[in-house]
């Protein structure tokens, strides 16, 4: 999982640091985008990608990273703004603005995905399945998870007819019903085939 971190740095850079989206695919809710810098000789094995992950065993490893991790950015973008942009432009917005939050800032940006963030000026490298390849990557999916969850449960308080904690907005056939019944709610993304439809 230190593989690519030991490439960069035996090319020169020391400030190398991960970043990832989470909620790309559901009907509602935000994307969150996290970027982590952990130290050099920082290794748990129990980071890793967060989809392998019980939400128990996130929150655990949340803890660690948020303990160990020498900064993290995180950046949140909501329904309105993946409507106007798309989801693929919302996801790299937010990955840009997650790693703008760094401080220190990085020399090197681990990217998961096969797509760098445009006009970053970090020279970066796209990772597909990063998640699975980096510590950086990885600590960055868990805190994107995590944070993204947490908003989620928010949300299900404000909206509680469709169910948001227990499915966090992905598109469930509970939520997929509940969309048919009570209509889109504020935070349905309304450029998205199952929601569309509903729009009034």
């Amino acid at each position: 999982m230190r593989t690519f971190e030991n490439q960069a740095r035996n090319k020169g850079f020391s400030l190398i640091a991960g970043t990832d989206e989470a909620g790309r695919g559901p009907l509602a809710g935000p994307v969150v985008s996290a970027a982590v810098l952990l130290p050099p000789a920082f290794c748990d094995p129990r980071i890793t990608d967060s989809k392998k992950l019980s939400p128990k065993k996130r929150e655990e490893v949340y803890e660690v990273i948020r303990h160990h991790a020498v900064s993290i950015g995180i950046a949140v973008l909501e329904a309105g703004e993946i409507d106007r942009i798309n989801i693929l432009q919302a996801s790299l917005k937010s990955m840009k603005m997650a790693v703008e939050r760094l401080d220190p800032q990085p020399d090197y940006l681990l990217v998961d995905g096969k797509i760098s963030i445009p006009s970053c000026p970090i020279p970066q490298m796209p990772l597909i399945k990063g998640d699975a390849k980096s510590i950086s990557v990885a600590a960055a999916s868990v805190i994107a998870k995590v944070e993204r969850d947490r908003i989620m449960l928010h949300y299900h308080e404000k909206y509680p007819d469709y169910g948001f904690s227990r499915h966090k907005g992905y598109p469930t056939p509970a939520h997929k019903k509940a969309i048919a019944a009570f209509g889109p709610c504020p935070i349905h993304r309304r450029s998205f085939k199952g929601v569309k439809e509903y729009v009034r």
